[in-house]
């Protein structure tokens, strides 16, 4: 873009950051040069210099200066057809205001210095700038199911919002070693991220840690392969990294396949299973009005473990939960 020009803010875009609303429309600008504009106030608010944490607001004109053209759509970066229709294939729901799709396990949510195929990327199948799906939640690499996204600034906000306030149920099902005991609860730990041997790990801390975070998880038993494993459903009532794998390990029961929280008791159960974890549901308030259900089928990682152990998906009822939340009442 060679000319100045002069843009509004959208409705849906009240309160979204300058910053934010720059890399919306070209997601092309790095960090570096946004910033470079911001603070040789070649970039207007309402007449104004402004900073790129500035709060926007609906109606607001932004002039815009010339930018640096975007690179050239036959650059590698762009998705082929092929990941295109990968990345339509994994849609669970869709509307205007909400994405969901079932997460396959070993596919990251977003890219790191060694990853380069992850659902951010492939949330260029639906557009780039405003177009562009906005991740409200995330899972782990290895962890399969739902994951929800907004299809606009106002309805990723919205979303967000259910999750930072606990208006989100999330479930999840999962096996584990052994038969935990007893057979529901609430685990409350806090945990904190620490450098064990040569890898990171969440661990257990003292609330007294200043790298401690509170986190909560509650559980239901669902069915039992004898002493051996046991089918849970879990639901973290906070969203620490790696909180469910870290709350099973904690309390002696690690959950099957997986390579950083298992040991000597899993790892002959584990053997031929990728990570039994699966984000079976989440249950939360929609942007616009009701309430959204929405619920992924078993991931083949877990199917293997099903037939391993003989669990069904029948014995899990809509809600493992509402019997405890009947007795809390």
């Amino acid at each position: 873009m060679k000319e100045v020009r002069t843009l509004y803010v959208d409705g849906g875009e009240d309160g979204v950051r300058l910053d934010r609303w720059f890399k919306r429309r070209w997601p092309h600008l790095n960090h570096v040069q946004l910033n470079k504009l911001f603070r040789s106030g070649q970039v207007r608010v309402d007449g104004s210099r402004a900073k790129a944490d500035t709060k926007l607001a609906a109606g607001s004109q932004i002039r815009v200066p010339p930018l640096p053209d975007a690179p050239d759509p036959a650059d590698k970066g762009k998705l082929s057809a092929r990941d295109i229709a990968y990345a339509r294939s994994l849609v669970l729901y869709e509307d205007e205001d909400v994405l969901a799709l079932n997460k396959p396990a070993g596919l990251a949510v977003q890219g790191g210095t060694k990853t380069t195929k992850h659902i951010d990327k492939l949330l260029s199948a639906w557009g780039e700038g405003v177009d562009r799906p906005r991740l409200v939640h995330r899972l782990d690499r290895d962890t399969s199911g739902v994951l929800l996204l907004g299809k606009s600034p106002a309805a990723a906000a919205k979303l967000s919002g259910a999750f930072a306030k606990r208006k989100a149920q999330k479930t999840y099902w999962a096996i584990v070693v052994g038969n935990p005991h007893p057979t529901e609860g609430v685990i409350e730990l806090h945990l904190a991220k620490r450098g064990v041997n040569d890898r990171e790990l969440v661990v257990p801390a003292d609330p007294k840690d200043k790298d401690a975070s509170p986190a909560e998880t509650e559980f239901v038993t669902i069915s039992r392969a004898g002493p051996r494993a046991s089918f849970m459903a879990l639901r973290p009532h906070t969203g620490r990294t790696h909180q469910l794998r870290a709350h099973m390990k904690a309390i002696g029961h690690p959950i099957l396949g997986d390579p950083k929280y298992g040991d000597e008791k899993s790892a002959p159960l584990s053997e031929g299973l990728k990570l039994q974890l699966h984000a079976r549901s989440i249950l939360l308030p929609h942007p616009s009005a009701g309430m959204l259900h929405i619920e992924a089928p078993l991931s083949p990682e877990m199917q293997a473990g099903f037939a391993k152990f003989g669990f069904s998906e029948d014995e899990a009822d809509q809600n493992p939960f509402a019997r405890r939340q009947t007795k809390r009442r």
